[in-house]
């Protein structure tokens, strides 16, 4: 989908660097003059497509099933509450559990796909995620729920990776690349809004638990299907440490961030409980740094992030995570506890954000050809912004209103923001830094997710004068947090400076 740049950047692509004078032999084999760039001389020498059709379908369904997994779970949230007697304030750990595992492992799991192999890992993943996804069905406490939503988002920080790496190494680089990579997308979009809607089919006309349990017969029946049509797991795996410690301490960091967040106006921000989780975090921050800055191959290279396309790319994201994740967590909860909707009428009352998302993610590459991609990340931004301060007028009662179409504005703030903020990062950057960009950008916008589901509910429950349920006045307060995250995003966005000059391989990049 992202058609404005030679290679679509994803969050675990893998890299097979050409040696300079493989290049050189490469160009005066086919009287080009100069060596051709690797990347170039990679697509050369590249195979036909290794996965058409039902191949590309399977990896497809997987990543829907990932997606669809963040929405569906929003519109049951009212019903688990009511059945599992959760308390107000937590019910929302039910989504950030799984934003947690998911965002904390999501570059591992991409290095632990090339380590130990994509098709292994896509199995293993698919498994793990069926698993827990039948234990949370099952589930009759709040806390073993909890655990199959972090032990779902482990899964799903395995298959998603995995499944981005298939369709980046089993298709030459190129339209047949782009066009895989354009489907991933919209399948993408696609499972957030049937998410929305398919959840509220199944609380309203069988139950909450059927928005587990409809994951497994489709996880299981990928898995089995997995060594007939993608083929077996190969040989060629490339060899190097697993950086288990650094993925322990940063997902870590990002869990008591989020639990400070969260409880803090239940506790009090001056309880010590809510300080040692802070404390925690930054200790566990700090570690992080340490580790990656002396282990042979880190999760995350640190010089990397500080070149200025990167850092702002990823701050956007970050910030798009923090609005989108809590605004969608939010609304679901005031259409049925405020408005009083069915779970469907929630569903379908937020699915045309999903939709206008869906259209400008396919148009984000002609958008960014005519407005240019800092002027294009400043509109979406600003829309998504003002789509905001209009919901900060959110109605007491009644039905639908029609101020709640203001979630189009940030369907498309948010796809487009998302399109410009992975193009600006990939922009420039060498082939072999591909991957490790797309993995930071992916996790920096689940790591939002989690600390929006946190905050803006917790907002919301707090200008509510302490009533134990958000009411209209409290998700107005969360709606206009929201829009100061789209203002800061889009200060951001006007501070941003594209540039092209390619990356210098770090002492731990590939082919150095």
């Amino acid at each position: 989908m992202l058609q404005a740049t030679t290679r679509p950047p994803s969050s675990a692509l893998s890299s097979h660097p050409v040696t300079r004078t493989q290049a050189q032999n490469l160009a005066q084999a086919h009287n080009t003059g100069p060596a051709q760039r690797p990347s170039e001389a990679g697509n050369a020498s590249q195979p036909a497509p290794r996965y058409r059709g039902a191949g590309l379908i399977l990896i497809l369904t997987a990543a829907f099933m990932v997606v669809l997994d963040f929405s569906i779970v929003n519109v049951a949230l009212p019903s688990i509450q009511r059945e599992l007697h959760f308390p107000a304030a937590a019910v929302e750990w039910v989504v950030t559990g799984y934003a947690i595992a998911f965002g904390g492992l999501l570059i591992l799991g991409g290095r632990a796909a090339d380590l130990f192999g994509r098709h292994r890992l896509f199995v293993a993943g698919l498994l793990l995620f069926s698993a827990a996804s039948l234990a949370g069905g099952l589930a009759q406490d709040p806390v073993l729920l909890v655990a199959a939503r972090v032990v779902q988002g482990t899964g799903a920080a395995i298959v998603a990776p995995a499944a981005l790496s298939l369709i980046t190494t089993g298709f030459p680089e190129g339209p047949q690349r782009t066009r895989a990579l354009g489907l991933y997308g919209a399948t993408s979009s696609i499972g957030f809004v049937t998410g929305q809607v398919l959840g509220g089919v199944l609380v309203q006309y069988a139950s909450w638990r059927a928005v587990f349990l409809v994951n497994v017969p489709v996880g299981v029946a990928a898995a089995i299907a997995a060594p007939f049509l993608l083929g077996r797991a190969g040989t060629g795996r490339v060899r190097r440490r697993l950086d288990v410690t650094g993925a322990l301490l940063i997902t870590g960091a990002v869990a008591a961030v989020v639990f400070a967040v969260s409880r803090g106006n239940t506790l009090g921000w001056a309880s010590p409980v809510v300080g040692g989780a802070l404390l925690v975090a930054i200790a566990a921050a700090v570690g992080f740094l340490a580790v990656e800055a002396h282990h042979p191959d880190p999760l995350i290279r640190i010089g990397l992030l500080r070149r200025p396309g990167v850092r702002r790319a990823y701050s956007l994201i970050l910030l798009l995570g923090v609005y989108n994740g809590g605004e969608m967590l939010v609304l679901s909860l005031y259409f049925q506890q405020v408005l009083h909707d069915s779970p469907l009428m929630a569903g379908l009352a937020i699915a045309p954000q999903g939709v206008v998302g869906f259209t400008a993610g396919m148009f984000g590459a002609r958008l960014a050809a005519k407005l240019g991609l800092r002027r294009l990340l400043v509109l979406t931004n600003l829309v998504a912004t003002i789509g905001f301060l209009v919901l900060t007028r959110l109605p007491a009662t009644g039905t639908y209103s029609p101020l709640l179409a203001a979630v189009t504005f940030v369907g498309f703030g948010t796809a487009g923001t998302a399109f410009g903020a992975l193009v600006s990062a990939s922009r420039g950057m060498a082939d072999q830094d591909q991957g490790l960009v797309g993995g930071v950008i992916n996790t920096s916008r689940q790591i939002g997710a989690a600390i929006g589901a946190a905050l803006l509910p917790a907002i919301a429950i707090a200008a509510s004068h302490g009533d134990g349920a958000a009411s209209a006045q409290g998700d107005r307060a969360a709606m206009l947090a929201g829009a100061v995250a789209g203002g800061l995003a889009t200060v951001v966005a006007w501070r941003t400076r594209i540039t092209a000059g390619p990356s210098r391989p770090g002492r731990n990049s590939p082919g150095r």
